[in-house]
């Protein structure tokens, strides 16, 4: 490799990666079009960029891509233990399993407590956001925006899953779920933004 990537550009690699390893080829110029919003000449020359910095080259196929020799599996990501979606509650971190997923599938760029990983929901404040007891909620540690969910750490030692909401100069966690009141603490932080759902069935 002798460049360094743009943002866009490793979003772009990190998208064309995650389809290779789930559909065993690169996407097209006009999937990749529509998933980040341009035309297909700018993803072009975005793909280029790319190969000329070492990370992409021309497959048989005719499309951008990776070799299959270098494309390795993605490091597992932690569950750190659960999260209420109902009313805050103590919460210690203790992974409980590591899930074989890529954190691409979700848009996000690493695994691990610093970048990505899941949370285990109990409770039932957020099923009006298809969020439901037992599932696993994919959190990005990013900046969050008015109206995403959170996983917010409130007073310094209670958690809880809820969207976040700014109003009049205020700052809010709200339930997707109308038995569950606001919740407006005097101090807030953000641990992560749910980027995902993973849900399991019994066989």
């Amino acid at each position: 490799m002798n460049g360094t990537l743009t943002e866009r550009q490793r979003r772009i690699l990190d998208f064309v990666v995650a389809h290779q390893r789930s559909e065993g080829t690169p996407p097209s110029t006009r999937q990749m079009g529509r998933r980040f919003k341009v035309n297909q000449a700018t993803v072009g020359g975005h793909l280029l960029a790319i190969a000329k910095k070492g990370y992409l080259e021309k497959l048989s196929d005719g499309r951008w891509g990776v070799r299959s020799s270098e494309l390795r599996e993605a490091p597992p990501v932690p569950v750190y233990g659960s999260i209420p979606a109902g009313v805050p509650a103590m919460r210690e971190q203790a992974p409980e399993e590591m899930i074989a997923i890529d954190p691409a599938t979700f848009g996000a760029r690493s695994a691990g407590s610093n970048g990505f990983w899941f949370l285990r929901v109990t409770g039932d404040s957020m099923e009006g956001a298809r969020i439901f007891d037992g599932d696993l909620v994919a959190l990005d540690r990013r900046e969050p925006r008015s109206g995403d969910i959170i996983a917010a750490l409130i007073d310094e030692n209670e958690t809880t899953l809820k969207y976040l909401v700014r109003e009049g100069g205020r700052t809010y966690l709200r339930a997707a779920n109308p038995k569950y009141p606001d919740i407006a603490p005097l101090r807030l932080e953000s641990q992560g933004v749910v980027v995902g759902v993973l849900r399991r069935y019994a066989a």
